[in-house]
């Protein structure tokens, strides 16, 4: 199993600082997804990795051994592309076995290789044919095979699926899973755009910012757990990011402050938050500007002290997605219903419960709740 640690890593192309100051630790065999906005920089740091460009600054370790100079088939690592990338005029197995045989493997080993990568990913009935008598999920997976022979300490995939249809991507999605399990003591880096794939594949996620995002900060906006990102967002870009549809943000101004939480003046309505206030009452002063966040699943509709108007309905079958308007001139937010009976115009009570509300202060940072780490998480 191998450990890939990054310290201080940095990258620049030209004036341009794609990447600011990289620390992070891929622990062995986790899987770790890389996920961001476009032009944060994910694609740029696993080829940084993989060997395929150069750090402009810092150090890179695979299983305890610097990298930093090494040629990419020096690295023991294994990458996935986007395009697949396979040889249009080899069969499946070729493809398979290219690389093996550039090594100068015995052809008994070629063959046993192989046939194992094969067996995993349930190949046996396509060996003899070429990428072109082969649909997208299928060359995929034979990329993934030609990897899988390799017997890479990490595994590195950019973008797989983005080529793919829905179904083909939620099918192809479940064999990666399934493969890691398989291969249990391999590192596996992934890069997406696409949350449903990291939520459901990630032990670690990685959320990169791009630069307009930063403010000077490093790149990585926070790492963790993919629930933890979603339910105790560090910060503002974080909570906007991680989720679909995205965290509702409303401006507020703080009215109370208790050792029990605080209150602030949303909406014309006092909405409560469940903080550690008692430790950020010098952040948090009365009077002081917040913006409040709650996610379209937790607010609730049909009580309340306050009424907003439905403005748009959009149907998805098992659930709904209201957006309302309170008025005063306020934004507008949105909330998940399972209440059939809602039509645009009607006006219906709505409440914020105080255990999922989140905090942000004028500069982005999330103040922490009753139910959250530490009184301001790390970005």
């Amino acid at each position: 199993m191998s450990k890939i640690q990054l310290r201080d890593v940095n990258k620049h192309f030209g004036t341009t600082h794609v990447l600011k100051d990289i620390t992070l630790t891929v622990e062995p065999g986790e899987f770790c997804v890389f996920i961001g906005p476009s032009g944060c920089g994910k694609s740029t740091l696993l080829r940084l990795i993989a060997g395929l460009d150069d750090a402009s600054s810092g150090e890179i370790e695979i299983d305890g051994r610097r990298v930093d100079d090494l040629p990419p088939a020096k690295r023991n690592v294994a990458m996935v592309f986007q395009s697949y990338a396979l040889y249009p005029h080899m069969t499946a197995f070729e493809n398979m076995a290219f690389g093996l045989r550039h090594l100068k493997l015995p052809a008994g080993e070629i063959d046993r290789r192989v046939a194992e990568a094969s067996r995993i990913l349930r190949l046996d009935e396509l060996l003899q044919r070429k990428p072109r008598d082969m649909s997208g999920g299928q060359r995929q997976r034979v990329a993934i095979g030609r990897a899988i022979v390799r017997q890479p300490k990490v595994f590195l995939f950019d973008e797989p699926l983005s080529n793919l249809d829905a179904s083909l991507r939620v099918k192809t999605r479940v064999e990666i899973a399934r493969l890691h399990r398989d291969l249990g003591s391999a590192s596996m880096v992934y890069v997406t755009h696409d949350q449903v794939e990291a939520m459901t594949l990630a032990h670690k996620i990685v959320l990169l910012r791009p630069d307009a995002e930063r403010q000077g900060l490093p790149s990585i906006a926070q790492v963790g757990h993919p629930l933890e990102l979603y339910h105790r967002p560090a910060n503002r870009f974080v909570a906007g990011f991680i989720g679909s549809p995205a965290m509702n943000f409303l401006p507020g101004t703080i009215t109370q402050v208790t050792d029990r939480g605080l209150q602030a003046l949303v909406l014309g309505a006092s909405v409560s938050a469940r903080v550690q206030a008692a430790a950020v009452r010098q952040a948090l002063p009365v009077g002081g500007d917040v913006t409040i966040g709650i996610r379209p699943e937790h607010v609730v509709l049909g009580q309340g002290d306050r009424n907003a108007v439905v403005t748009h309905l959009e149907h998805l079958g098992e659930h709904s997605y209201a957006y309302l308007h309170a008025g005063d001139g306020t934004e507008a937010f949105m909330a998940k219903t399972l209440d059939a009976s809602l039509r645009v115009g009607s006006a219906v009570p709505f409440s914020f419960p105080p255990e999922h509300v989140h905090v942000f202060l004028p500069d982005g940072q999330a103040v922490t709740r009753l139910d959250g780490p530490a009184l301001r998480v790390a970005a």
